[in-house]
């Protein structure tokens, strides 16, 4: 059984930020940014540096459960609204949950927000930590089915921290459309593999429409005409053989006496 590689694990930061990262002189050096950076302890002794009247220290566990990760980050929620300070809130979440490339896109909003400075490399689209990438990359027996594709996009941590199932559905719902999404484009790309045959519309010969620069009415007119042509050109074709068909009609006679005695039974009435 053939296996495939796994995506690259790359921190995806810049070296500015790594150079800037490392002279904070923080308590431990970051080595695996999805997990040291998904309770908010690193974050809180980045933010002390540049706001230590804010930020207590002491008040941040420096922990791997559910619930250390939630309170330190809400306490971090409390002072961003505090100062200001615009972190997205999807951004945030899946840097708890460990989604990949939310730590490293966190790393470097904090750092353009601290240091006012550009980074080339920020990623200004839409906020995307799904596997869509990775499966693209993938040849088509390999990519993953709706289950796995659910098991990979949502955390065991996110059921834990939204308890609402209806919410739970949603995202459930909304991964299941973007794999349906996906199979779709995937017979789009390659009919032939999935035997996908084409519809009497796509085999039909389709002639474009005569551009129309006189107006409605004459188009109109141009239809009537072209419409009376084709069938005079049908009609003197000389292969065309015209049957006549013979009808048979029912005794007329008892259509006429029926007819009259109901009219006499109408005129005895109205008298």
């Amino acid at each position: 059984m053939s296996s495939y590689p796994e995506a690259p694990r790359r921190t995806g930061v810049p070296r500015d930020v790594l150079r800037w990262l490392q002279s904070l002189d923080l308590s431990f050096s970051p080595k695996n940014f999805r997990r040291d950076f998904s309770n908010g302890f690193i974050t809180a002794e980045i933010f002390y540096w540049y706001y230590p009247e804010d930020i207590q220290l002491h008040s941040f566990d420096n922990g791997t459960s559910l619930a250390t990760k939630l309170g330190n980050w809400s306490q971090l929620e409390k002072f961003f609204l505090k100062r200001n300070l615009n972190l997205s809130k999807e951004l945030i979440d899946g840097t708890i949950h460990c989604k990949p490339g939310a730590a490293e896109l966190l790393l470097q909003e904090i750092y353009v927000m601290l240091t006012n400075r550009r980074i080339k490399t920020l990623q200004d689209n839409e906020v995307d930590f799904t596997d869509r990438n990775y499966q693209d990359k993938l040849p088509m027996v390999a990519r993953s089915t709706a289950t796995k594709a659910v098991k990979s996009n949502i955390t065991l941590s996110e059921t834990l921290a939204e308890p609402d199932i209806i919410i739970n559905q949603q995202k459930v719902q909304a991964v299941i459309d973007l794999h349906l999404l996906q199979r779709q484009q995937e017979r789009i790309d390659d009919p032939r593999r999935f035997n996908v045959k084409p519809s009497v519309g796509e085999l039909a010969l389709r002639m474009p429409p005569p551009p129309d620069n006189t107006g409605s009415e004459s188009s109109l007119s141009n239809r009537s005409a072209s419409s009376l042509s084709s069938s005079s050109s049908i009609r003197s074709k000389s292969n065309v053989n015209f049957k006549e068909i013979q009808v048979k009609q029912g005794d007329r006679s008892y259509v006429s006496s029926s007819m009259t005695s109901t009219a006499s039974s109408s005129t005895l009435s109205t008298s």
